[in-house]
């Protein structure tokens, strides 16, 4: 009777604490998943930054190209 006991206990106890590491690698995961899909949003909106400064910066760059060239003939005249 002893060991009937013991062994339904065994199994219990092994139940119980798969459980728990299944419930523990579902939630490690989910919060993996939300922390990717962050990463990717914030990736996102650093490169639109990134490619508006950059389009910002050209534009200013050929402004001052064209201002310097209308300076320059101006000059020569």
């Amino acid at each position: 009777m002893k060991k009937v006991v013991l062994s339904l206990a065994l199994v219990a106890t092994m139940a119980f604490v798969s459980c728990k590491e299944t419930a523990k690698e579902e939630a490690a995961e989910a919060n993996t998943e939300a922390v990717e899909a962050t990463t990717e949003a914030q990736v996102e909106t650093v490169e639109a930054q990134a490619e508006t400064a950059v389009d910002t910066a050209k534009a200013a760059a050929d402004a001052k190209v064209e201002e310097a060239k209308a300076v320059e003939e101006a000059a020569k005249k």
